[in-house]
């Protein structure tokens, strides 16, 4: 298995499927999960089989290369227009797997056959990997400018907090977040990281934590109420978290809990970074609050917790069952709360100046 390099990979003949690790049972199994169809695919997305931005987005291209082979070749162009609106439909946040499904899309309207769209869908599905691994490596780039600096000047270990998981396991490798990390790890500047636990899905505790582990990265999960308690007291340096989508505006959309970090951040004048690649940008939205649809999630996974016991999963409630639950699966930050952003193309200040000097380097 391939978990030493990427979170998905292709079998060795493509019409077989491609794989991606489980994330639904990490850390105590390391599992791969076949998608071959629409099917699989959007199950894969909606049950977070797979989950962060990027990875979405590239798990979208694919289903889309597969769900073309089962199409009829004389008339597949309304099936195919299906086939993306059943995919986008999948989770609502993450921009990038409508972006992901809108290129492909565009992409197909320039051939006149399936079977060249086929080729076409499949050939961009494979470009969106290598642009994702490329532009995380280039984010850890120049996040790690940022952590040097603050390294030569305060002289000793830096605490970095992040919530959620914007790792290698978001992405195809490297991560968002945490690519920064990884490089200043691998230059041997000493850094430790706060990994908050990210409840109800518990994405920092599981799916962070053991990346981190992995990597040989000094981290400590904490409670997610535990960020500002550490802040007050001088144990945070920075912090760096991903998003799912980000306005023209600034605003960026996260993983619920991070608005709360980015308030306590400004409160105690710490750097609060957002790392994303530009195709995470939504240049549709005007702004954030209001516009960028949150994800409403299932009320089991608040009142239910997963447990792992004698090699068997499980699923056991905590609470009383009969209380009502709400459940977003995200929120936004306002951009004046962000320090800047962190991207494949450099770092741009969190406004409509900042995200247009950006879009001009990522249309040039």
């Amino acid at each position: 298995m391939k978990h030493k390099s990427q979170s998905l990979w292709e079998k060795p003949n493509i019409e077989n499927g491609i794989e991606v690790i489980d994330q639904r049972k990490l850390p105590f199994e390391l599992n791969p999960f076949t998608i071959k169809n629409l099917e699989s695919g959007c199950f894969a997305i909606k049950e977070m089989v797979v989950r962060g931005a990027p990875l979405i987005g590239v798990t979208a291209a694919y289903t889309m290369y597969f769900a073309s082979l089962s199409l009829d070749a004389n008339n597949y162009h309304s099936d195919l227009k299906k086939t993306a609106e059943s995919i986008k439909f999948c989770r609502p946040t993450a921009v990038n797997l409508s972006w992901a499904v809108n290129r492909l899309m565009a992409l197909s309207t320039k051939f006149n056959t399936l079977y060249e769209v086929q080729n076409a869908f499949l050939n961009d599905a494979r470009t969106i990997l290598k642009e994702d691994i490329n532009s995380c490596f280039q984010i850890g780039q120049h996040g790690l400018n940022i952590i040097k600096d603050l390294y030569n000047q305060l002289k000793r270990p830096l605490n970095i907090l992040t919530h959620c998981n914007a790792g290698r396991l978001a992405c195809i490798k490297y991560g968002t977040a945490t690519a920064p990390m990884y490089a200043a790890h691998s230059l041997g500047i000493p850094i430790h990281i706060w990994v908050d636990e990210t409840r109800p899905r518990n994405q920092g505790a599981k799916l962070t934590a053991w990346e981190l582990k992995e990597a040989g990265i000094k981290h400590s999960v904490i409670t997610d109420n535990s960020g500002g308690y550490l802040m007050q007291k001088g144990y945070v340096d920075l912090v760096i978290v991903g998003t799912d989508r980000v306005a023209k505006n600034g605003d960026v959309a996260n993983k619920i809990g991070t608005y709360l970090k980015a308030l306590a951040a400004k409160e105690h004048n710490i750097p609060f970074y957002v790392a994303l690649p530009y195709s995470t940008v939504d240049w549709e939205l005007e702004t954030g609050i209001n516009e960028i649809p949150i994800e409403n999630r299932s009320r089991s996974e608040v009142n239910h917790m997963d447990f792992f016991l004698n090699g068997n999963f499980f699923s056991a409630p905590i609470m009383d069952l009969d209380s009502p639950i709400t459940n977003p699966g995200f929120d936004v930050t306002p951009a004046r709360f962000i320090s800047s952003f962190i991207t494949e193309y450099g770092i741009f200040r969190a406004n409509p100046i900042g995200l247009q000097s950006l879009k001009e380097h990522g249309l040039s």
